[in-house]
């Protein structure tokens, strides 16, 4: 077998780019999502274009029955993982605290936090007995500021940059490796999901600027996963150009 990376919310996004960029780089794939029609297209377009074995998984990380009978029942050829990606992550309404909406709340925890924490410890005894591995969690600048209406989607990613770092220390003795990435403003879905599908709303967030591309965010996490077993990039926060952080951006 090639080597093996498992992506999380390959359907769309930052997954789909790492699912592109890995099997254009001779790796073997394991995708996961919840969106059974796209998960199949994209295996098959993607065996296609490369002559990379693909597995596709359809199932919700947030179900932690799933996970774990899903991530237990891989054939024994499949489960030496070299690379993790918790890709899976979404944030659901834009609202002042006092109006949010608990199932939200709910559905971001459930997703950013438990859903990223459960395939984790799913897959680390896979990489504890090879004695390798390295597990990328994406997080994002609102895990790094907090901002108005972001309650608990900032919280959710400020826990994945906290989970990271505690992964990283806990592993150490294994030799297996934990990046953060924490992209600003991507053109995705994020921002259409976030609005519950209102494009307009959407579309304004990235007004006047170049914002990052997923293919961007899928460069630099199979860069850091290239790099020589004893380096790590433990955390990093990506941004386009024109943004500085969470709270500016020069919009042309």
């Amino acid at each position: 077998m090639n080597k093996i990376a498992l992506i999380t919310g390959a359907t769309s996004g930052f997954g789909e780019a790492c699912a592109w960029k890995f099997a254009q780089n001779n790796y073997n794939i394991i995708i996961t999502g919840r969106r059974k029609d796209r998960l199949d297209k994209l295996s098959e377009n993607i065996s296609a274009a490369h002559g990379i074995q693909v597995l596709p998984m359809n199932f919700d990380v947030r179900s932690r029955e799933q996970v774990f009978a899903q991530i237990q029942s891989l054939p024994a050829v499949w489960k030496n993982i070299d690379v993790l990606i918790n890709n899976a992550g979404l944030a659901a309404g834009r609202d002042p605290f006092d109006e949010a909406d608990v199932d939200d709340w709910d559905t971001m925890i459930d997703t950013n936090l438990k859903g990223l924490a459960y395939i984790s410890k799913a897959v680390v005894p896979f990489m504890i007995e090879a004695g390798k591995g390295h597990i990328f969690n994406l997080g994002s600048i609102a895990g790094k500021e907090v901002y108005a209406q972001g309650n608990m989607y900032c919280a959710t990613k400020h826990a994945v940059g906290a989970l990271s770092e505690a992964m990283r220390i806990d592993l150490l003795k294994y030799g297996i490796r934990v990046t953060a990435i924490h992209p600003g403003a991507a053109e995705t879905e994020f921002s259409k999901v976030r609005f519950k599908g209102d494009a307009d709303k959407a579309a304004k967030i990235y007004e006047g600027i170049q914002p990052l591309e997923a293919a961007d965010v899928a460069d630099i996490i199979y860069y850091c996963a290239s790099l020589p077993a004893h380096v790590c990039i433990n955390d990093l926060v990506v941004t386009c150009t024109q943004q500085a952080n969470s709270f500016y951006s020069f919009r042309s």
